[in-house]
């Protein structure tokens, strides 16, 4: 999408300075985060239309989406750094890869309190009375970094943090004379400490004259033709170099992105064009999904204030509907989940009837029942009438229903013959495509999945002489063929039909296929 006006004066206003960027969608959520070295620069780029045959696939989507961004200015690339893998693990962005598992940058900790304090990495800072150095971007350099200031104040480096007797007698570093060896006693508990508080002011940057001495040693290296040490040398500088900067440089910068919604705000613009009484404060919406007629499911998802309300979503499985009519589907979903809600509305009523009999205070029905105040299918006129003709015939008529159709964002209402264009920009019309992206996400999902399912099971339609009972007996005992992959010969020989032979024969076929 071309970029627009608002967009591009927000470029030219980027300052030439090191930084975060945020990607965002027509619906505010953060499609991207990345870093730059010159915000201005680098932002700008992702709207010069020279460069679009350049793209690949997925920059052009990512591309597409942008409908806004915001930034962050920091004062170095490391910072820029750090931020950005901060922000992807907060935000979860689907169009970056980097950071989004759970790991987080190393950092160095030290407990003095330790009968011997030693140095380790932490990737989670807690509340130990321990010391914390960073975090760290680079941690190839700071490992290199350590083990300088393991060798130069002569720390230990070993593995067992408290040292048994029988690993007194077979020091390693102290035979070497690394380290002062003090859990030999070469030196007191006293002693050493002054030792790893040294080594603390060291990683905190404070020595910075070690920098010239190791600079002198590499030039010697250098001049007596030892070019392999003055190799290490050079690259032990720039590691320290590293290290510093990082520690030195970095703060963590409080960051809050800028809601671009308001769902109050929206829900009182849908009220109003819709000629409701009241916001609606619960709104379900439909969608139906299906390739071809077949493994044809439906999603109901539930926005409660304006947000997902994920306890009330639902899933179905079409069950009356032959081949692919998605008014036929969506008029037997609308039809199941209202009859359900009334089922469970007689239940209620009947139950605070007795209450009240009993001096407990009886409550309206239309307090104790959980029906939504609007209800949005996803599609035309259409798909609209099948689901009004279920609502009359079950007398809820009186919930207000709309459909939503793709195209144009259409809205489409039961008495009026032309649909409402609102444009992509009004507030209720955002909340709507919201509410029906959720409904897409939730039925395609499902969709994908009962298909996935289907064909692991299929695997076992080529095991020899297996027929459909002996098949649904070992899915009703294991649930999935991943799991019956998993087990073991005398569980699959304990489902009814398997003996000894045929369990073999098929865990040896499972295995087969990996």
């Amino acid at each position: 999408m071309p970029a627009t006006e608002a967009i591009r004066k927000k470029v030219s206003a980027l300052p030439h300075k090191p930084g975060i960027y945020l990607m965002k969608d027509r619906f505010g959520t953060v499609i991207y985060v990345g870093k730059a070295r010159d915000l201005r620069k680098r932002v700008s780029q992702y709207f010069h239309p020279s460069r679009r045959m350049g793209w690949d696939l997925k920059f052009n989507a990512l591309v597409e989406a942008i409908h806004d961004f915001d930034f962050h200015v920091v004062r170095s690339d490391p910072e820029a750094y750090l931020l950005e893998g901060k922000l992807i693990k907060e935000f979860h962005p689907r169009y970056n890869v980097s950071f989004r598992d759970d790991k987080r940058f190393l950092m160095l900790k030290v407990n003095l309190n330790d009968p011997i304090p030693n140095f380790s990495f932490a990737r989670f800072k807690k509340d130990d009375g321990a010391r914390y150095f960073g975090p760290f971007a680079n941690s190839g350099a700071l490992r290199s970094t350590l083990a300088l200031a393991r060798r130069q104040f002569n720390l230990r480096g070993c593995r067992a943090f408290t040292p048994g007797e029988s690993d007194y007698k077979h020091c390693l570093y102290a035979h070497l004379k690394y380290c002062t060896a003090p859990c030999v006693g070469n030196v007191t508990r006293g002693q050493y400490l002054e030792q790893v508080r040294a080594a603390c002011d060291f990683l905190e940057g404070q020595c910075r004259e070690m920098q010239p001495q190791l600079e002198m040693e590499m030039k010697k290296a250098a001049a007596a033709h030892d070019f392999e040490k003055a190799a290490e040398l050079r690259d032990l500088i720039r590691d320290l170099n590293e290290t510093w900067k990082r520690t030195e440089k970095f703060e963590r910068v409080p960051y809050t992105l800028p809601l671009s919604i308001n769902p109050g705000n929206d829900l009182v613009e849908l009220a109003k064009v819709l000629d409701l009484p009241a916001p609606p404060h619960r709104i379900e919406g439909f969608d139906i999904s299906n390739i071809s007629g077949t493994f044809a499911v439906a999603s109901l998802v539930s926005f409660k204030h304006g947000r997902p309300d994920r306890a009330n979503y639902r899933r179905f499985k079409i069950k009356t509907v032959e081949g692919q009519d998605d008014f036929a589907s969506m008029a037997e979903v609308v039809k199941r989940r209202y009859s359900r809600l009334l089922r469970e509305a007689g239940r209620d009523v009947v139950s605070a009837s007795q209450n009240s009999n009993s001096g407990t205070a009886t409550r309206r029905p239309s307090q104790i029942t959980n029906f939504p105040d609007l209800v949005m299918v996803d599609g035309g006129r259409g798909q609209l009438n099948a689901a009004c003709a279920e609502l009359k015939k079950l007398g809820l008529e009186k919930i207000p229903i709309i459909g939503l159709a793709k195209e144009f964002e259409e809205i489409y209402l039961p008495e009026k013959s032309e649909p409402l264009r609102l444009g992509l920009n009004h507030p209720a019309v955002k909340l709507l495509q919201r509410l029906r992206d959720e409904c897409h996400r939730v039925a395609n999902s499902y969709n994908a999945q009962l298909r996935l399912k289907k064909i692991s099971e299929s695997v076992l339609d080529e095991f020899p002489g297996i027929g459909e009972r002996r098949k649904a007996a070992l899915l009703k005992k294991f649930g999935s063929v991943r799991r019956l992959q998993l087990a073991t010969l005398e569980q699959i020989a304990a489902v009814p039909g398997f003996g000894g032979k045929a369990a073999a024969e098929l865990k040896q076929f499972l295995e087969a296929r990996g």
